[in-house]
């Protein structure tokens, strides 16, 4: 992308390519991710770790106010 830029080819003798650097660590981050979430993927590996999580489901607490009971 900016091999025939003169400005580009100081900044990486001086600061060193941190594109390809940023670059090379996300390939490593992804990499690491898709061993972790594996076994999440992988129907079986645990019971209800392969459904979507939806926080609206179960119970839910009501908040009283000083001096209310409950009903």
């Amino acid at each position: 992308m900016f091999q025939d830029s003169p400005i580009y080819d100081r900044l990486i003798a001086e600061c060193g390519d941190v594109p390809a650097q940023v670059r090379r660590e996300a390939e490593r981050v992804s990499r690491e991710l898709e061993l972790v979430m594996r076994p999440l993927q992988s129907p079986g590996h645990a019971p209800g770790l392969d459904r979507p999580h939806n926080p609206g489901a179960g119970w839910q607490r009501s908040a009283l106010l000083p001096g209310q009971l409950p009903h």
